[in-house]
């Protein structure tokens, strides 16, 4: 999903908008290789340290709540865990140890 193609996409300068929002490369049975383009618009700068997330997938929306509160004491939260328009239950935190973190529940497809 490139940032064109969010709803936020009016907010992002027209040079940025056909950046990476989210890409996903399945690696073997249960994991995951996940990333997005920093966007300057949004004063994300990149630095050695800042480029990467830990990401945990609950199974439960109470699981996640769990974790991100556990995850943000002390820490700071840069998306608070909620909703989201791509259907995940998500948010951001970054630990009181410079650790940046990304807890997300997916409830199951009917």
């Amino acid at each position: 999903m490139r940032f064109k193609d969010t709803p936020e996409a009016p907010k992002i300068p027209e040079h940025e908008r056909d950046k990476i929002m989210h890409i996903a490369l399945p690696i073997g049975k249960d994991n995951i290789l996940m990333a997005t383009d920093a966007l300057d618009s949004m004063g994300q700068k990149f630095s050695i340290g800042n480029n990467f997330h830990m990401s945990i997938d609950a199974d439960s929306k109470a699981e996640a709540d769990k974790l991100f509160k556990a995850l943000s004491n002390e820490g700071t939260i840069t998306v608070p865990i909620d909703n989201m328009f791509w259907g995940s239950y998500f948010g951001m935190v970054t630990d009181k140890f410079g650790v940046q973190w990304m807890v997300s529940y997916d409830a199951p497809k009917q």
